[in-house]
């Protein structure tokens, strides 16, 4: 059996934030003279999350959880006791009750104050503002640890920038093949592109997270925008590099192509582009009809690409384009291809 190996010993931000976290909730609860101390480093760790607005509804999940539990162990240890039974049957009842809420991701958290009740022997509110106390420092310090969030503009724009390369490469093979029929390309850039999209579409995605009042994020749309024409791009490339023959149209295209491919990145009018490949139909419909089967089937599937490639251009049509020295939008009339 191989040997996994060792990965390299590193201390992310999460890492030292719960690291942190756990330190001051345990301090601050330490010094606030409250029973069960630690456990306020345990709900801390429990509501850490990746995201700011994950944090907010792990808060907010986890508070309701947690003062539902105190009431239904006020309720459920008053009645049959403090015994093993009474708390089988407490869980019992209060995992569904989560499950009814939506809110069984507190189910731990509200665990532990649900033991520390039962270990009590006694309900007192002493007890109730202890128990109050220890989610308000846990919970309080987890969530204002939760509101550093590194900074992710340089990883948006490394996926952007290996994107738009991949699709220039992927483009200007695309046109060596259509002028010299040239089938050595290995379509490592493809798997590029689609290992940048998901991961940029990721991060983007985070960042929304990271907005509480910000639905959409620009940079979001910019990968979902990028993840459609990849699809068009992968379909098409079997028909285009599979012409049975070569024809007087497939130059045309090429030239096309080619500009396509140097106008891949955040200052090109996409507008522009769809106009020449307007002209590029009307060469088309100028020049004379095909001779024989065999290039019948060529132009047919240069018409195909033409078209695949007006969806590619009109997915990015109305898409206001990145500003990437300040991540802001700029106007419509400057946006990639």
């Amino acid at each position: 059996m191989k040997l996994k190996k060792i990965k390299r010993f590193s201390i992310g931000y999460r890492t030292l934030k719960t690291a942190v976290g756990i330190a001051v909730a345990i301090g601050i609860a330490s010094f606030l003279d409250l029973e069960y101390y630690t456990s306020a480093g345990i709900l801390t760790i429990l509501s850490i999350q990746t995201t700011k607005r994950k944090s907010v509804h792990a808060i907010y999940t986890r508070v309701a959880a947690g003062l539902l539990s105190l009431l239904l162990s006020y309720i459920l240890f008053s009645i049959g006791g403090y015994n093993v039974i009474t708390l089988g049957v407490l869980i019992l009842l209060f995992l569904p009750l989560l499950v009814m809420f939506h809110i069984t991701a507190a189910f731990v958290s509200s665990v532990v104050i649900v033991l520390q009740i039962f270990n009590s022997g006694e309900f007192t509110l002493p007890l109730l503002y202890n128990e109050l106390l220890l989610m308000l420092v846990g919970f309080g310090v987890g969530f204002l640890i939760n509101f550093y969030m590194p900074d992710i503009s340089k990883g948006l724009n490394k996926h952007r920038i290996a994107i738009e390369e991949a699709y220039s490469a992927i483009f200007h093979e695309i046109e060596k093949y259509l002028r010299t029929g040239d089938t050595s390309w290995d379509g490592k850039e493809l798997l590029i592109a689609e290992k940048s999209v998901a991961k940029g579409k990721s991060l983007a995605y985070m960042d929304v997270e990271n907005h509480l009042a910000r639905k959409e994020d620009v940079y979001y749309r910019y990968f979902d925008i990028r993840e459609k024409q990849l699809e068009i791009i992968e379909r098409v490339l079997p028909k285009i590099t599979s012409l049975p023959a070569s024809v007087a149209h497939s130059k045309i295209v090429a030239d096309f192509v080619g500009e396509l491919s140097e106008n891949v990145h955040s200052g090109n009018t996409v507008t522009e582009s769809r106009r020449k490949l307007q002209r590029v139909r009307e060469r088309f419909e100028e020049m004379p009809m095909p001779k024989n089967h065999e290039e019948f089937l060529a132009m047919s599937a240069l018409y195909v690409f033409i078209e695949e490639m007006d969806e590619y251009l009109a997915i990015k049509q109305n898409f206001e384009g990145l500003n990437v020295k300040k991540g802001k939008l700029k106007s419509k009339k400057s946006v990639s291809i």
